[in-house]
This record gives C-alpha cells, structure tokens and sequence, in this order.
C-alpha cells in the first residue's frame, strides 16, 4: 500500500528541516513525499532542496494559501492513501505510517486518524495539551466531536469521489472536509490509537481575536453546508471537548 505525505509551506525555514527529517524518517518503505512550497521568501525552499533527492515531489510556486496548496498536491499524489503534515508539525515516531498501514489492512476503511500532542513551538518536548481521539460515528460530529486533522489519513479516491478542500471557508476548510466525509457521507473509519503527530501550537485560525471570529463564522458555515443539525450547539460542544486536552 503506497502512501503520500503531503507538506505545504510558506516561509517556515525555522522549523521545515523537523518535519521533513520525521518523514524521511519513517521505517515504512512505500511512501511518497509531496512538498508544494508557496513561493518562500526565506530560505524555506533552499532548506528542502536539500533533501530533493529523497522529496518524491517537489514544486514551488505561488498559490492561493494552504488549501490550494493542498489541492495542487493531492492533484499530484499517487499513492493509494494520501495524509497531510504541516511544515511546523512532526511526526512523533519512525513506525507512525506502518501502524498506519497496519489498521487500514486489517478494517478495510476509508479513512484512519490517531492521536495527537500539542506542544511548545520551540520545545517540542513540552507537551501543552494533549488530543486523545476516540472510535465514533456520524452522529458524533454533530456533538462537538472531530477527528485530529494532522492525524488523518484517507483513500485518494475520496478525493475525487467527494471534492477536495474548499477555499471559501478560510481557515476551517480541512473542517468542512471532515464534516462533509464523516458527516454527509459518512465514510467508514477508523481510530489508530497511537501518537502520531507533535503539533507546534498556534495557528491561522488563533492569531487574534478577528481570527477567532472569522474562524467561528467559517465552523457554523461548514456545519450549515453540510446540513449538521443545531450547528452553533455544535460548535459550543466541540469548544467544550478541547477543554479535557489540557488535564
């Protein structure tokens, strides 16, 4: 089973070489790494360059923000199961994917997501929240409950089955995603008990309070679109979830 890894980055040379050494350095042999760099103007695209010989892909140009960097690399994956690591995001051990692999053999799911630790931008090994997922259903996205996204990993046909990321809900598209996966079409899935990913905290979506607003107004948007019932009910609960992630 061939897996790709999809890295999209803009301007993140402190933190780039991290992620990029926690991929090529997963014990699992069929896996392809898709790096779409948006165009950086540090030394972003210098750092991965470094690495090309071992990058299956490797693209910089400009875009139109992350989701459409994503796009740009799912449209380009060739694996048959297609996940996502954010450039400031590591993956936390070298049997992440094979554990991986091993859950999707064994159910023969659409989807498999897992564990997750937040941690200090500059100290990974401070761990500040911690995100345990859990076995859930359709009707449990309509409760509050979501899947880690850094965790998720999903068969590249649904892609084209059931569209890509959406670029009109800013920062809570990879939310609508999920909600249009899990909830609207509720593909089979499954929970990998396991850490796979230290997550830098911090984000698009928390960097003020306008961003916190617009990302409130993109959730309740993603839940309406996707026919979630009593979405701002939904929304309380899922700010009432993250609550236990810091005990």
């Amino acid at each position: 089973m061939k897996i790709t890894i999809i890295t999209v980055v803009y301007n993140a040379e402190q933190h780039l070489r991290d992620c990029i050494e926690s991929v090529l350095g997963q014990d699992y042999e069929d896996l392809e790494y898709v790096l779409i760099d948006g165009k950086s103007t540090d030394r972003t695209y210098h750092i991965a360059k470094e690495y090309e010989e071992r990058i299956s892909v490797l693209v910089s140009e400009p875009d139109q923000g992350m989701y459409d960097a994503l796009n740009k690399g799912i449209a380009l994956a060739t694996g048959e199961v297609i996940g996502i690591l954010n450039a400031d995001d590591i993956l936390a051990s070298s049997d992440v994917i094979t554990e991986l692999v091993k859950k999707f053999k064994v159910l023969d799911v659409d989807a498999v997501y897992g564990d997750l630790n937040y941690v200090a931008p500059n100290d990974i090994n401070k761990i500040q929240r911690k995100w345990r997922s859990s076995s859930a259903c359709p009707k449990d996205l309509a409760l509050g409950w979501m899947p880690a996204h850094p965790t998720l990993y999903v068969k590249a046909g649904l892609f084209s089955q059931l569209g890509a990321y959406k670029l009109n809900y800013g920062s809570a598209a990879d939310y609508e995603l999920m909600l249009r996966y899990f909830y609207k079409h509720q593909i089979t899935t499954a929970y990998l008990p396991k850490l796979m990913v230290n997550m830098r905290s911090g984000g698009m979506s928390n960097q003020s309070a306008k961003h916190r607003y617009a990302a409130f107004l993109n959730d309740y948007a993603a839940l309406k679109q996707n026919n979630v019932p009593m979405p701002l009910m939904a929304l309380l609960l899922k700010k009432l979830r993250k609550i236990r992630q810091f005990f």
